[in-house]
């Protein structure tokens, strides 16, 4: 039997976990280049929605979507900083 919580993630679970937190942190350090604090706000409320409302989804394949949806978001709003004159910070 195995001493491993009934919870525990495969491998592969981890990886698209940490796919997706490392995709968060992205997005959220990225809104925090807006100028407005109220489009700021708004960002991080779609962002927060959009990642709340797909949380406990289970499939691979559906993940890995959502993931794609989320780089292709976030580099239409890297863009837009860029062509709006915001410097990106490193």
């Amino acid at each position: 039997m195995s001493k491993l919580p009934k919870a525990a993630l495969s491998l592969k679970q981890f990886m698209l976990r940490q796919e997706v937190l490392k995709l968060y942190r992205e997005i959220f350090r990225t809104i925090r280049q807006v100028p407005d604090k109220s489009s700021q706000a708004e960002l991080r409320s779609w962002a927060r929605h959009d990642f709340q409302a797909n949380r406990h989804q289970g499939d691979e394949v559906a993940i890995k979507m959502l993931i794609q949806h989320g780089r292709r978001s976030l580099t239409e709003l890297r863009t837009s900083l860029q062509l709006s004159g915001v410097s990106e910070e490193k």
